[in-house]
């Protein structure tokens, strides 16, 4: 497990993220919502002790056990699957930063459970979701997530607790005398990398790997963006396409667990931007029903790229969080089908309307699945000039 110097440096790794990632600026009184996993507890207490430091209010919230989760998907009724008590708009009305600590202690306790029983309370929780993109589009909030090592998620990914916890301090830059200092190097490195990404106009992407040939649009007024406190750790650039120009095929060979369900070989066709068939190797019935959540689930949400020489992370890891910011030996590429993430748009995200949104292609869903693919693969920009320009080759950007 992580050494007692190791969570403190962690804890002000999180700090950086989480002041990085608002728009705006945190100020003595500020709430900051931690939530955390019952493993994850000491990190909490150190985290709690820092912002209480900084003069902030930090509100303290553990995570549901696996029992917990289960008793509750298995015996709710379905006015009890819904429910969503008037004090949690309230709360996440008013903080002004959420850190998420993910350490979870089972990856398939739900595996009994119906999708569709999950999906109806992604869709009736949707609305909290709701209150902090706009918040946070207003600048009035930050967030950013991390995860601790746990003997459940070293199983999974088929490795000792000990090497499972040296991928995690590598990731993060624990094993770096200034840990933050180390950070705010990458992000620096990122910000040249978006920069050149975002200077050119693009009709659309061509990806192509052993089991990928598919088409993104970008869409208007949008930029990529990544590497910004939001998530540690994070090597990923995105951008959040217009949904309506996808075409060909997705393939993610890296497993995913989802709602307490392993995923293997999701293959997803598009057609006219949307999924018109998926097929999985593994959790087949569990994929279409997750994409059958409501009708912006068949969309396309997000386009990632990451670059292996920002990435130290190796191995599989079980963890969405880590999987799609692999490094290895071709980096990784990930598809998300479901939700568009706002701040994708090069302008006010505070100004977009439902209306806006729409016209401009980012999708809107209960869903956002990230579906990682890490072979060998070739990205080409069309401009719309009729040149093309290779931007991303052997687990790199070109730039």
């Amino acid at each position: 497990m992580l050494s007692k110097k190791q969570l403190d440096k962690y804890a002000d790794v999180l700090l950086w993220g989480l002041k990085t990632a608002r728009n705006g600026r945190f100020k003595r009184g500020d709430v900051v919502l931690v939530q955390f996993d019952l493993p994850a507890v000491h990190l909490a207490e150190i985290l709690q002790g820092k912002l209480l430091d900084m003069g902030m209010n930090p509100v303290m919230r553990s995570g549901l056990s696996p029992v917990m989760e289960h008793n509750f998907y298995k015996k709710a009724n379905n006015r009890q699957l819904v429910f969503r008590g008037s004090w949690q708009d309230d709360l996440y009305e008013n903080i002004n930063g959420r850190i998420y600590l993910h350490s979870p202690a089972s990856l398939t306790h739900l595996s009994d459970i119906d999708p569709k029983r999950i999906g109806k309370v992604a869709v009736a929780m949707k609305p909290l979701r709701d209150i902090m993109r706009k918040r946070e589009e207003q600048g009035d909030l930050g967030w950013t997530l991390c995860m601790m090592p746990t003997e459940e998620l070293a199983k999974k990914a088929g490795l000792s607790l000990k090497r499972y916890t040296n991928q995690i301090v590598k990731a993060c830059y624990l094993n770096k005398p200034d840990p933050v200092g180390a950070w705010k190097d990458v992000y620096k490195d990122a910000m040249a990398i978006k920069g050149w990404m975002n200077s050119m106009k693009v009709e659309y992407y061509h990806i192509e790997s052993e089991r990928i040939d598919l088409r993104i649009t970008p869409g208007d007024t949008r930029k990529w963006v990544g590497i910004s406190g939001h998530n540690i750790p994070s090597f990923e650039l995105f951008i959040s396409p217009d949904w309506r120009g996808t075409e060909g095929t997705y393939f993610a060979n890296q497993p995913s667990f989802r709602s307490g369900n392993l995923v293997e070989g999701v293959r997803l066709t598009f057609k006219r931007g949307l999924v018109s068939k998926a097929t999985a190797k593994k959790g087949d019935a569990f994929t279409n029903k997750q994409l059958s959540m409501d009708k912006g689930a068949r969309r396309i949400g997000e386009f990632s790229l990451t670059d292996k020489r920002f990435s130290k992370i190796n191995r599989f890891m079980a963890s969405t969080l880590y999987d799609e910011n692999y490094g290895g030996r071709y980096g990784n590429c990930h598809l998300a089908v479901g939700s568009s993430y706002t701040d994708t748009y090069d302008g006010d995200p505070a100004t977009l309307t439902k209306e806006m949104k729409a016209k401009l292609g980012f999708n809107d869903s209960a869903l956002h699945w990230d579906l990682v693919n890490t072979e060998k693969k070739t990205v080409t920009a069309h401009l719309r000039s009729g040149e093309q320009v290779v931007v991303y080759e052997n687990g790199m950007f070109r730039y």
